[in-house]
């Protein structure tokens, strides 16, 4: 009796100890780092803000946290099947972009009044998203004229507006993909002439997932909510 008790003793301690042992573990994984690196490689242990450029750490770890399921919900964007071309060239579903906080808005490159200001909000958008937060986001232009808006328009377009970086993409569907999406984000758009088009002024958000949390409509409206449900969702 005396050796069963000792062997169930000597159990409960090692599950103790390696519980703990555990625990330790998982807390000496959390690490944080400056965002832009002013120190190179250099991690800490705790939350505080970079003593050089005084921005608050980064935590490295927060990509183990935003591990997706492989499951799409009802709602989210990644169940369309249609395939796009983006401005390199590539030819893409929309479940590609899954794994980071979309910000979309649809336009056409021949536009000479709303679309240029509506290119204009988006770059404000990125300009204003925190450093630590912007490799989380990708900003996608779905372009409502297919026809005229081959890669290599989307490709000049881009140049010419100073959003060429990897975190925009832009992409040309068919007339009947870009309709079913335009559906899907409540944008109306109807062509007026053979280069012309009136449409909806809307920027939408979707998380990682591809669900949409956020939608800005208008034209140089103040984005602050925007920008706040982006790293909200970042976060999440």
């Amino acid at each position: 009796m005396k050796s069963i008790k000792f062997i169930l003793l000597f159990t409960t301690l090692t599950l103790l100890v390696s519980c703990d042992k555990k625990s330790k573990d998982e807390t000496a994984k959390i690490e944080y780092q400056c965002p832009m690196k002013c120190e190179g490689e250099k991690v800490y242990s705790e939350k505080g803000t970079c003593p050089v450029c005084e921005m608050d750490l980064r935590l490295l770890s927060k990509a183990s946290k935003k591990v997706l399921s492989t499951e799409i919900s009802e709602e989210s964007i990644f169940n369309l099947t249609s395939s796009w071309n983006t401005e390199e060239g590539k030819t893409i579903t929309l479940k590609e972009l899954k794994g980071k906080t979309l910000v979309m808005v649809m336009v056409y490159t021949t536009c000479k009044a709303a679309c240029p200001r509506l290119t204009g909000d988006m770059r404000n958008i990125e300009q204003k998203i925190p450093a630590e937060y912007k490799d989380d986001v990708q900003f996608v232009f779905i372009s409502i004229d297919p026809e005229n808006d081959t890669p290599e328009k989307l490709k000049q377009f881009a140049v010419d507006n100073y959003i060429d970086g990897e975190q925009w993409t832009f992409l040309q569907g068919t007339e009947s993909n870009v309709r079913e999406f335009a559906n899907v984000l409540a944008v109306k758009y109807k062509q007026i002439s053979p280069l012309d088009f009136s449409h909806s002024n809307i920027i939408s958000v979707f998380n990682p997932g591809g669900e949409l949390v956020h939608q800005q409509e208008g034209l140089g409206v103040d984005n602050k909510e925007t920008i706040a449900k982006i790293i909200e969702t970042v976060n999440q």
